[in-house]
């Protein structure tokens, strides 16, 4: 497992392929609980992602957090691997048991252009987490004033 786990944070999609090939789950789990699909996502490798999702993994396997590969592309804005995900079968508003969605985790970091993708994509600016925070309230707390701008129209 180790071996992929590398392969799928250095974006390696030849090892990354062999390691599945020869036995490791494509839905496996670092000890984090970070799947091989999170860690190709949140490092950015586009074609380990869509590798992984082409041999079935799971765009909505949670971490120990209980966030998602989506949440954690959503906070870097990195919204190319998000359209990945959401077209592998990633929900647009998935969440753990502190109810953030991967809106909210973009809001927090003035993530705009990632706010409208996943706006555009059915993210709920309603959804609130467990203290009763909605997107714009998160990033309101953040500074966050262009995310806040965007969603206040």
């Amino acid at each position: 497992m180790a071996l992929a786990a590398d392969a799928a944070r250095s974006g390696d999609v030849d090892t990354l392929d062999r390691a599945i090939v020869a036995g490791v789950p494509v839905n496996a789990s670092t000890p984090r609980g970070d799947s091989l699909l999170m860690l190709a996502a949140y490092h950015g490798h586009v074609e380990a992602v869509r590798a992984l999702l082409a041999r079935g993994a799971d765009p909505n396997q949670t971490d120990v957090k209980g966030q998602t590969p989506l949440s954690g592309v959503a906070f870097k804005g990195l919204i190319a691997i998000a359209d990945l995900l959401v077209s592998g079968g990633a929900r647009v508003d998935a969440s753990g048991a502190d109810r953030r969605t991967p809106l909210m985790m973009a809001a927090a970091f003035n993530r705009v252009a990632m706010v409208e993708w996943l706006l555009a994509h059915g993210a709920s600016a309603e959804a609130c987490d467990v203290g009763g925070l909605r997107a714009i309230d998160v990033a309101s707390a953040m500074g966050a004033v262009d995310v806040v701008a965007v969603l206040s129209r």
